[in-house]
């Protein structure tokens, strides 16, 4: 090809000179040679071509870059993130990375990934356009590392001649199209399970089979079991799996008895749900000669059933954690050994870990010893029957002589967890008291009743005592002196929260009278004195969600910084290894370090934990998810027999599409759609918390009490629509409606 006669003069010098000098002002922006044309100012037609030749030439000599076809942008060298995608219901993307930094990502940058990938981002370089009130630092994802959802939940329907499944999962914004020879004999109106063929890209429809028919969609048991599929949650445990749980013998071995703490003949008991089926957890206490008391707290010991890499261990390990839906479990742990073996069940001798502390009556540790054990529960207590002891103990009734030992125990525990409690206030500790629910089923299996749980004495009991053990546990391994002597520990950590956020919600509160001084950073202590506020008023199950929005997230990490929502120095999940993984990997490490580790044991250690720790984090995430998306599958269900109904409720949330509202009596959440507001046009104040109208300045905010109709009810989309029927706050207030059963 003919070089260019003018290259290599002045002209050509001074046109790259300011071709750089442009793209240095936008680094964050591409621009495509015609534009950069106009944007220089070049009139002459004729030097089109010329010009051409000079982004060439700098293309060529690696001082900008040319992307996504023929866009030309300011050259930096940018910076390489791996992490988690998370996807909003609005198609933009969040990274997180493993050091726990936030990475946004427009729609437009996220390419063919999808919810949940392990994905690698290039940082943008800040630009001169970005709005300064957005300082997140943006990305653009370069390549998927690892597909998170091979499979896909959703319904099949049919539009003209061709079949797509519609995902049951929001954040997969695009339907699937299904080939006839991938039906698998599928029907319009069944909800499938669909394996992606072909991801989606920028300008083309993925693509996928059906691989399982779930059912009808719109019927309750299929769209349980779809929310299931949907998180990829093991519904059963393979032959080999059973297997091994089903070789333990019935009876403790002799040997293994003679090794252990014999706490047999310890007055100890459990203390669950009534619907409990496993038991990892009981409780003793003893009133000391000098006043203190000995608390026990004795945690079922499933490390010595679970050896480490057994097929048992890999299988705990993928799932992580016990899944609880409203109407059943899925368990970490096959039937054989959560509901049996393991679990303490009165009159049965069964192995433990103990964590016998003495405590004094102020709930200040004296001492403790943490040995392996075994233990006979003598009974099986419900919070409930408790609760009724600490009533009669309340109003000093005589205790009944057929259980007046129980009832002498039950009083120490009541007392010493009430000094407990104080004592972790005033440390400032945060003690969120969110609103729980349960549901009643008919023998059909249909919600008939949605039930609030009341946090009883009984319950913050049972919590104080496992809060201890735990500190305990965690204190004991990872305490050192120096830092060369601390032992590779999981434990869960909680950071302070972000300064922007408690900024906001500083400003939040203010607008309903509350204060929350945040100009030297805010303690836990602040917090927890503005919780005591809002308690009992109009506004405090909003203001409990806002503060928790405000939040970090507890997570496992092999790192300890503490955790700051309990106000300890050390934390670890120690007392449901039944339940929860990282609890199981505590056990094993209290007993490796009864003895001394080699620097190579140690090291093994350091290099198994971060994974172990990320991936207990990552299923707890998924359990909670799914959880979630079951309790909301059957909320729905169950307001199918209120629509057209009328309930006051409050406002949970607010956004540009319309108002989050949750119903008083029943804590189901369901939605005002703006387009439904139909007395001026609303705008969303993100600021304020706020929809508010353009002419006459009325306001919406989260908090505010309104009265609602359910106006639609879609099992499928896990959706329920309200439309406002009287905006009076008084009415809103004021009024209570029966709910109906």
């Amino acid at each position: 090809m003919k070089k260019s006669s003018r290259a290599g003069s002045s002209e050509d010098e001074n046109l790259q000179k300011r071709i750089l000098d442009f793209l240095a002002r936008y680094p964050n922006e591409l621009f495509r040679s015609k534009e950069l044309f106009r944007r220089l100012g070049i009139k002459d037609q004729s030097k089109e071509t010329w010009f051409k030749q000079e982004l060439r030439a700098l293309q060529d000599t690696g001082k900008i870059i040319r992307l996504r076809g023929k866009q030309y942008g300011h050259l930096h060298t940018p910076e390489y993130r791996e992490g988690r995608l998370q996807i909003t219901r609005h198609g933009t993307g969040s990274l997180t990375t493993a050091d726990g930094d936030i990475i946004f990502i427009p729609s437009e940058l996220l390419k063919d990934a999808a919810d949940g990938d392990l994905v690698e981002a290039a940082l943008r370089a800040q630009g001169t356009k970005q709005k300064e009130r957005d300082d997140r630092r943006q990305g653009e994802i370069i390549r998927v590392l690892e597909r998170e959802q091979i499979q896909i939940v959703g319904t099949l329907q049919r539009i003209r001649k061709q079949f797509l499944v519609v995902p049951d999962n929001k954040k997969i914004s695009r339907e699937i199209l299904i080939g006839k020879e991938a039906l698998n004999d599928a029907h319009e109106g069944d909800k499938v399970v669909v394996e992606q063929t072909r991801p989606a890209g920028r300008y083309q429809t993925a693509e996928g089979r059906i691989t399982d028919i779930l059912g009808k969609a719109g019927e309750l048991s299929v769209e349980i079991l779809s929310v299931a599929r949907e998180f990829n949650l093991p519904l059963s445990f393979s032959q080999d799996v059973l297997q091994e749980s089903n070789s333990f013998p019935s009876q403790i071995p002799e040997e293994e008895i003679q090794g252990r703490l014999d706490l047999r003949s310890l007055l100890c008991f459990t203390i669950d749900p009534e619907d409990a089926k496993d038991f990892d957890d009981a409780v003793s206490i003893e009133t000391l000669p000098d006043g203190n008391f000995l608390l026990g707290v004795h945690i079922a010991d499933v490390s010595y059933y679970i050896r480490e890499d057994s097929l048992l261990d890999k299988e705990a390990l993928q799932r992580g954690t016990s899944v609880y839906f409203p109407n059943g479990v899925i368990p970490m742990l096959p039937e054989r050994l959560s509901s049996d073996l393991c679990s303490l069940r009165p009159g049965l001798d069964r192995l433990t870990f103990s964590v016998l502390m003495t405590v004094s009556p102020r709930g200040i540790i004296k001492d403790y010893k943490i040995r392996e054990s075994i233990i006979r529960s003598k009974r099986r207590y419900t919070y409930e029957e408790v609760q009724t002891l600490i009533d009669e103990i309340v109003r000093q009734q005589p205790a009944p002589a057929e259980e007046k030992e129980l009832y002498i125990a039950v009083a120490a525990m009541y007392h010493l967890s009430a000094a407990l409690t104080k004592k972790r206030m005033k440390e400032g500790s945060i003690d969120f008291d969110s609103v729980e629910t349960k549901f009643q089923f008919d023998t059909q299996g249909k919600p008939i009743a949605i039930i609030k749980k009341v946090r009883l004495e009984s319950n913050r009991l049972v919590e104080e005592f496992m809060l201890l053990a735990n500190q305990v546990v965690a204190q004991h391994i990872g305490y050192a002196k120096k830092e060369e002597h601390q032992k590779p520990f999981l434990y869960r950590i909680h950071d302070s929260p972000d300064p922007d956020r408690i900024r906001e919600l500083a400003l939040f509160v203010k607008k309903f009278g509350f204060s929350l001084n945040v100009d030297s950073g805010v303690t836990s202590q602040s917090l927890q004195k503005l919780l005591q506020e809002v308690k009992g008023s109009e506004v405090e199950n909003v203001i409990n969600e806002v503060v928790l929005r405000s939040m970090a997230k507890a997570i496992y990490s092999e790192r300890n910084i503490g955790h700051y929502g309990l106000a300890f120095d050390y934390y670890a999940h120690f007392t449901s290894p039944i339940r929860r993984y990282p609890d199981l990997i505590v056990h094993r490490m209290l007993k490796r370090y009864r003895s001394e580790l080699s620097p190579a044991e140690r090291e093994d250690l350091r290099k198994r934990l971060p994974s172990i720790a990320k991936q207990s984090s990552e299923r707890e995430r998924t359990a909670m998810a799914a959880e979630r998306a079951a309790v909301k599958v059957v909320q729905v269900e169950f307001m199918k027999k209120h629509l057209g109904d009328e309930f006051p409720a409050v406002i949970s949330g607010v956004a540009q599409y319309g108002l989050f509202i949750q119903i008083n009596d029943l804590h189901v959440e369901g939605m005002v759609h703006v387009r439904e507001i139909n007395d001026d046009y609303y705008q969303y104040d993100e600021k304020q918390y706020a929809l508010i109208g353009k002419r006459r300045r009325k306001m919406f905010r989260l908090g505010d009490p309104v009265f609602v109709k359910v106006s639609r009810v879609d099992l499928e989309a896990r959706q329920i629509d309200f439309i406002l029927v009287n905006n009076d706050t008084e009415r809103a207030v004021g009024q209570k409606k029966a709910v109906k059963k």
